[in-house]
């Protein structure tokens, strides 16, 4: 596959070297929150975008991530569409995407 030379580019080349890009996988996408409860709300948001939603608090780090789980096809389309989504969705809370990863198929 012919992916953008960028950063969401390159993680695709790297997946696509151990697994099939035409399969649904479960890709995370980290968005940061500023607090707890902007954490809860944004988990609640994108539950109802078919997210399945984790938050968690790095203790060393001292900051709230909502993980946003979701199985699909991991084409370079929808990854920039899920993280632009996730990241305007961050926003009304105060948060941002801040990337994503995956274990494959």
């Amino acid at each position: 596959m012919d992916y953008p030379d960028d950063a969401d580019g390159a993680a695709l080349r790297r997946i696509a070297t151990r697994c099939d890009m035409s399969k649904p996988m479960d890709i995370e996408f980290v968005v940061s929150v500023p607090d707890q409860a902007a954490g809860a709300e944004l988990a609640h948001l994108v539950a109802k975008r078919g997210y399945t939603p984790s938050l968690e608090f790095d203790e060393e780090a001292e900051e709230w991530t909502c993980y946003c789980a979701k199985r699909m096809v991991p084409t370079y389309e929808a990854v920039v569409a899920a993280q632009q989504e996730l990241d305007e969705l961050g926003a009304e809370v105060g948060g941002y995407s801040d990337g994503w990863g995956t274990f494959g198929e």
